[in-house]
């Protein structure tokens, strides 16, 4: 039988209120920042996620496929795009073949450390505001995890 939750707050509607506009706010930022760099939001992502991927330098397409929360299909393309450009190489999967390493390439980490400089602060901002709304709301914060 699922739980029966009270209505929010109103301090806790502000604080999801102010949480979503300065989540927008990042995300725009991020948007511009990489159109001002010469890449697609998309290409910016699938950089980002290859450099902080955790443990190793490169990632799989089926984990790229996941952070990004896209189709394997769709990634192979973005890969393809990104290494006509450049920005990164494949590699034969070490363990196994079936698998394509997705590694950074100079030119790529350019790029991205660059991207990544720009978005230190409007980060901050948005952590401000997530530490806000989940004060406002400790169940929501307690969940909040990576996969």
């Amino acid at each position: 039988m699922p739980s029966r939750s009270t209505a929010p707050t109103k301090d806790q509607l502000v604080a999801l209120s102010a949480f979503r506009y300065r989540l927008r706010r990042f995300l725009r930022f991020s948007e511009d920042a990489a159109r001002k760099a010469g890449l697609t939001v998309l290409q910016y992502q699938l950089l980002l996620h290859i450099a902080g991927f955790e443990g190793r330098e490169w990632a799989t397409i089926g984990e790229l496929a996941e952070l990004l929360q896209a189709k394997p299909n769709g990634v192979v393309a973005l890969v393809s795009r990104c290494e006509d450009l450049g920005f990164v190489r494949r590699r034969p999967g070490r363990h196994d073949l079936r698998q394509v390493e997705v590694h950074l390439s100079a030119k790529g980490r350019r790029y991205l450390a660059r991207l990544a400089t720009q978005h230190q602060e409007p980060l901050l901002l948005l952590a401000e505001a997530l530490e806000h709304a989940s004060k406002a709301t400790p169940a929501v914060g307690q969940r909040i995890t990576r996969p």
